[in-house]
């Protein structure tokens, strides 16, 4: 067993807690707010029909949107009501209740490696401290050869980029862009998010 996941820590503080977010992202949706930028911009580096991983999917709004652009999407979250949120409202992609740091897809079925692995949504800073760097190797460990992982959070949120680099070097993989925003802004000295994009480094497995 790993260490619980700072999500999962709320949620057992506060039992709505995933309720509460499941019918927030569906109120921004209603209220026809823009929730597909992050999926935008997965689709642009794809091919049409690539295998994606929307690791930490929560209530399935990337997962989804890549899925109507006709992506093959596996979506992972560890809480099984926003899982249950992603099933009812988006039912394209394969669904999957897991911590991301103890995920086994090959027993879920998933054989396949992915082309690209997006976390998205500040996953990364509700991992708990302890398995950061073990979710990046199960990232590497499922990309394809030439797939590419991108990943954004908000750096103000205890998990700093300096430290976010130096664990995907650790776990084999290297930085090619790093951005400000997921529109693509350039990332600055004052920027309060990141958004890499990674690959395996050369000579990992």
């Amino acid at each position: 067993m790993v260490e619980q996941s700072i999500w999962m820590q709320k949620v057992a503080a506060d039992p709505g807690h995933s309720a509460w977010y499941v019918e927030r992202m569906r109120g921004l949706a209603r209220a026809g707010d823009d929730l597909a930028g992050e999926a935008r911009l997965i689709d642009a580096m794809a091919e049409r029909g690539s295998h994606v991983l929307d690791a930490g999917c929560g209530p399935g709004r990337v997962a989804g949107w890549l899925a109507a652009a006709g992506h093959e999407v596996v979506g992972v979250d560890v809480d099984p009501a926003l899982i249950q949120a992603a099933q009812e409202d988006y039912p394209g992609p394969r669904w999957i209740v897991s911590d991301l740091a103890e995920i086994d897809l090959p027993a879920h079925g998933v054989t396949k490696p992915f082309d690209v692995i997006v976390c998205a949504g500040n996953v990364m800073t509700f991992l708990a401290p302890s398995t950061r760097r073990t979710v990046l190797q199960r990232f590497r460990e499922h990309l394809a050869p030439e797939g590419r992982v991108a990943v954004g959070f908000g750096t103000g949120r205890g998990y700093e980029r300096d430290e976010f680099f130096a664990d995907a070097e650790a776990a084999g993989l290297q930085t090619d862009l790093a951005l400000a925003t997921w529109d693509l802004r350039p990332l600055r000295d004052d920027s309060q998010f990141l958004v890499a994009l990674l690959s395996r480094a050369p000579g990992s497995r």
